[in-house]
């Protein structure tokens, strides 16, 4: 005699996997990550919208595999309890469903769920490459909105500064202000880095597609990456900049003929840095005989997977490499009241 399904084991079971999903993508609100205005923050429009970038990284590869696994549990547990009508099958096929699903969420589950997707190899490599394209596009938003939240809080130290030197601030107050701006930098930073833990995560998972699709693209950007920097000497005093843009604001100053090492930087910069550990960039040609390095094969902004690749990673360790620049600017001279 065939007897139904019992519903209640099912319904708890469905109820307590999409309880699962639902964890598995929460996420704290703003407030609980940059804490609650105090009126005090000229910076604090900036701070939102980096965080605000920050939403998209916590979204698509890391939660899919929450929903893949959650999904692949729920269809287990239907198959194996309507293949033998026994409740318990219910469990056993939900447990091997999760595991094939939370499977789509381990290294190089990104790559596999394309796969599956895809018809064939060219298919796959523009079904990457799309998501490439989107990747690259929010990770420029994210290194816009940190530009733009760092510049801020230089211009503010500056501004302290310039009013202690002006005496409309006394000493002993425009240190209390600077003790406290710096205090906002550091947890922008913490910000920043959480941010780029993402990035990097998501990152991991595009590394092992863009060797599917465009093998040989990681080699080649790490060989041009590993030049080691060379010893220069400047003509005259350079100015070095929080990033390769000649309006950014300035970290330091290296004087005339100052020993210092050099790398090229892109758009014409090279990253300095001297003997005491500061670093920031000035015009490469400040540097007698220092050559800009090509640029890394397939690293432009086109449309070809490999392109896409090649620039993804390269943004990628630009962000990485201005947050630990920004975190260097506030133990150096960048947040101090005589820098």
């Amino acid at each position: 005699m065939h007897h139904p399904l019992p519903r209640r084991p099912l319904r708890r079971l469905t109820a307590s996997l999409t309880g699962l999903a639902f964890l598995a993508g929460c996420a704290t609100t703003q407030a609980d990550r940059i804490g609650a205005d105090d009126g005090m923050d000229a910076c604090r429009p900036q701070r939102v919208a980096l965080d605000s970038t920050g939403n998209f990284y916590g979204q698509d590869m890391i939660r899919g595999a929450a929903i893949g696994a959650v999904s692949g549990g729920v269809l287990g547990g239907l198959i194996g309890a309507a293949a033998t009508g026994r409740t318990r099958d219910i469990a056993i096929g939900a447990g091997a469903g999760v595991l094939a699903g939370g499977a789509l969420g381990a290294a190089g589950g990104y790559l596999a769920a394309k796969q599956r997707q895809a018809q064939d190899q060219a298919s796959l490599s523009a079904a990457i490459g799309g998501d490439l394209a989107n990747e690259n596009a929010q990770i420029d938003r994210t290194q816009l909105a940190f530009n733009q939240l760092i510049d801020c809080r230089l211009m503010a130290a500056e501004a302290i500064r310039q009013d202690v030197r002006g005496g409309r601030t006394a000493p002993e107050a425009g240190r209390l202000q600077m003790a406290d701006l710096r205090t906002r930098v550091q947890q922008d930073i913490a910000m920043a880095r959480r941010i780029n833990q993402q990035i990097s995560t998501r990152g991991a998972e595009f590394d092992t597609a863009i060797d599917a699709v465009a093998p040989g693209t990681r080699t080649q950007v790490a060989a041009h990456n590993a030049a080691p920097p060379a010893p220069a000497r400047p003509r005259a005093p350079v100015p070095l900049r929080i990033r390769p843009e000649p309006n950014a604001p300035e970290v330091g100053r290296v004087a005339a003929n100052e020993p210092v090492k050099v790398k090229p930087a892109g758009s014409n910069f090279a990253l300095v840095e001297t003997d005491s550990g500061l670093r920031g960039y000035a015009p490469a040609s400040s540097f007698p005989g220092r050559r800009q390095a090509a640029a890394p094969v397939g690293g432009g902004e086109g449309g070809s997977t490999r392109e896409l690749a090649a620039s993804n990673i390269a943004k990628r360790d630009n962000f990485s490499e201005s947050v630990t620049n920004a975190e260097r600017a506030v133990q150096g001279q960048g947040f101090e009241l005589a820098g």
